[in-house]
């Protein structure tokens, strides 16, 4: 029993230095000085109210700066976006990653909207 509940410790240790390494490093302050490209359509917190941006507040880090890196590679395919993370360094896009992780989302007023009201 004692050998089941070390295994078991060392195995949650593990998950969880893998959760906080596998976030992304960026610095969300950092991020907030280099979004004034971004904030046009996805809005300053990354709350848009235009349905056809998406919303990237509180969006996983990772996520964000991978789609970034897919948008500057041209693996993802918008010429807008690509045009804009064409620009970004490594770092930039690390930061603006975790700046919009770091804002809350905010979806009051859109309950119950129906596309054509």
């Amino acid at each position: 029993m004692m050998i089941r509940g070390f295994t078991l410790t060392l195995i949650g240790a593990a998950l969880a230095l893998t959760a906080s390494t596998s976030m992304a490093a960026g610095d969300p302050a950092a991020g907030a000085k280099k979004v004034a490209t971004c904030v046009a359509c996805h809005g300053q917190d990354g709350n848009s109210i235009d349905p056809q941006y998406p919303r990237l507040a509180g969006q996983y880090a990772d996520y964000l700066a991978q789609a970034l890196h897919e948008y500057k590679n041209g693996k993802r395919d918008n010429l807008v976006m690509k045009g804009f993370a064409a620009t970004l360094s490594d770092t930039d896009i690390e930061d603006i990653s975790a700046y919009f992780h770091t804002m809350p989302t905010k979806l009051s007023g859109l309950e119950g909207h129906v596309q054509g009201d």
